[in-house]
């Protein structure tokens, strides 16, 4: 039995702890908005935060997560109100769309870290995100209209 902590719910789950964690979140918790891209940690789609940090839960273990708070494109915010997802619906960043609940997850962290980054901070974080539709520069812009959202909202604070 492994216990997770997903989105702020403790779930007991009965299976290996040898299992990804990707696996556990789609298939047992029904948690679909986290995506399988490649299985090797090299594209991003599957890219959920793990105590805060983002990692591909394609190859993290349930054991690695076990303990920890795990967050989910589900759980970055209540009512899809999180910063980085106004703008993305702001600006109809995704193409397919297939990508960017890794994109946003990646992007979340960054934001967390540097509340105003350059194009160079965003490729940077952004590198081992890949958007097979190109979606790109949408993503920087959506990222700069989200740390300006996030600026706006703590000075009014």
């Amino acid at each position: 039995m492994v216990k997770l902590n997903v989105n702020s719910k403790s779930h007991d789950c009965d299976i290996s702890n040898d299992m990804p964690l990707l696996w556990a979140l789609r298939d047992i918790l029904n948690l679909t908005g986290t995506k399988y891209g490649c299985g090797v940690a090299q594209c991003g789609a599957c890219v959920v935060h793990l105590d805060g940090e983002a990692v591909r839960s394609c190859v993290t273990k349930v054991s690695r997560a076990e303990g920890k708070k795990i967050t989910t494109i589900e759980g970055l915010s209540l009512n899809n109100d999180h910063p980085l997802q106004k703008a993305w619906q702001e600006i109809d960043v995704p193409q397919c769309g297939y990508c960017h609940s890794g994109q946003i997850m990646s992007a979340a962290v960054l934001l967390r870290e540097n509340k105003n980054p350059t194009d160079e901070d965003i490729d940077n974080a952004m590198a081992g995100n890949i958007c097979r539709c190109g979606t790109y520069p949408r993503v920087r812009k959506a990222i700069h209209i989200a740390a300006d959202m996030q600026r706006k909202a703590e000075n009014k604070s």
